[in-house]
């Protein structure tokens, strides 16, 4: 089983930085996707960014040029530097974690228990 905990969201005014940090632990096997997710009220759950174990990286449009995603592949942590926030990035921001493990290489798709970030205007 794979485990992810998220760090470092909380409240920040428009135009401010946070950094968002997630570990994976467990049996993660090799990592080859991880990424980020968030969900505002009344809204789905939407792609934020995504980056592979190789390092290719995916954006939604609307971070693009603002949040930057990285990893340590040798720590099993992804992160998240979002700067010039704006209100509408409030949400509960989540990370992915696509692997296998084990020695049938079975694929997983873990998420981890989200946490808040919440820009004022």
């Amino acid at each position: 089983q794979v485990h992810l905990v998220e760090s470092g969201g909380g409240l920040v005014e428009a135009g401010g930085s946070l950094r968002l940090s997630c570990v994976a632990s467990g049996s993660t096997g090799v990592i080859h996707l991880m990424g980020w997710y968030r969900q505002a009220p009344g809204k789905q759950r939407e792609l934020v960014a995504t980056i592979t174990r190789g390092g290719s990286i995916n954006y939604a449009d609307s971070v693009k040029g603002r949040f930057t995603i990285s990893r340590d592949n040798g720590k099993n942590t992804v992160y998240l530097q979002m700067n010039s926030l704006k209100p509408e990035d409030t949400a509960v921001y989540y990370c992915n974690a696509d692997g296998i493990y084990g020695r049938s290489w079975s694929p997983y798709h873990s998420w981890g228990q989200g946490t808040q970030v919440t820009v004022s205007s």
